[in-house]
């Protein structure tokens, strides 16, 4: 057992016994993104979501490395074909906290992603909550939401630092009022109008865009280039 899965074990028996006897009677979903758990989670594959997507969904663009973390890779078999990597929990979470430790890839062009999602596909209205990194400047990142498919809440916020030189933690914490946030723990902004209601899945993607330019730059071509995820945690209200 590596001192991750160590620490991981630990982690989770000590969340597991203060939220049993806790009177909140909250719940976690800890995800420590070790190993693929088809129980769980879900890679995306064999299709591409056309518009701005300009790659393919490919299962073995979700591995994971020999320290312990899902990377998600961008890669290319033959000239102007991309394949991306897609992440996503096989079930729906609602008001909470949401939190990821990662460090996106950076180039011009790709967009490295953590969010929650819900839509047509699944029966529902289109409700989303974004953390997004554009590659072609990764001192910034990007925060936005869905309501029944409106948008339009776009925040972009200068870390102070290159979020693709090493991990930091991202969350957002969904409300029934509000959506808060933090970059490592510092509260960065807040939305308090026309906030999403419908559950979604937690989702983890990378992907070159085509069509949008003037948002995500003009991608080169470059690959591969790779996203990783250090660890995954949800905490109910």
């Amino acid at each position: 057992m590596n001192q991750k899965s160590l620490v991981t074990l630990v982690t989770t028996m000590v969340i597991s016994l203060f939220f049993s006897t806790s009177s909140f009677a909250a719940s976690v979903f800890w995800e420590p993104l070790t190993y693929f758990n088809p129980s769980t989670w879900q890679k995306a594959d064999g299709y591409s979501n056309g518009n701005m997507f300009n790659c393919t969904w490919r299962a073995n663009n979700a591995s994971f490395t020999s320290d312990g973390k899902l990377k998600l890779g961008l890669t290319s078999s033959s000239p102007n074909k991309f394949d991306c990597g897609e992440y996503r929990t096989t079930n729906t979470y609602g008001y909470g906290k949401y939190e990821v430790r990662m460090k996106p890839a950076k180039n011009v062009g790709i967009v490295s992603s953590f969010f929650t999602y819900t839509g047509p596909a699944n029966g529902t209205q289109w409700d989303e909550i974004d953390i997004e990194f554009l590659g072609k400047d990764t001192t910034k990142v990007q925060f936005n939401y869905y309501t029944n498919g409106v948008g339009g809440h776009e925040k972009v916020i200068n870390l102070g630092f290159d979020a693709a030189a090493g991990f930091h933690t991202y969350a957002f914490d969904w409300q029934p009022g509000s959506i808060k946030w933090y970059v490592d723990g510092v509260l960065k902004h807040t939305a308090t109008t026309n906030i999403p209601t419908t559950p979604g899945q937690i989702m983890m993607n990378l992907w070159n865009g085509t069509g949008v330019d003037d948002w995500t730059g003009t991608y080169n071509g470059a690959n591969p280039l790779y996203a990783e995820y250090d660890w995954v945690r949800y905490t109910s209200n």
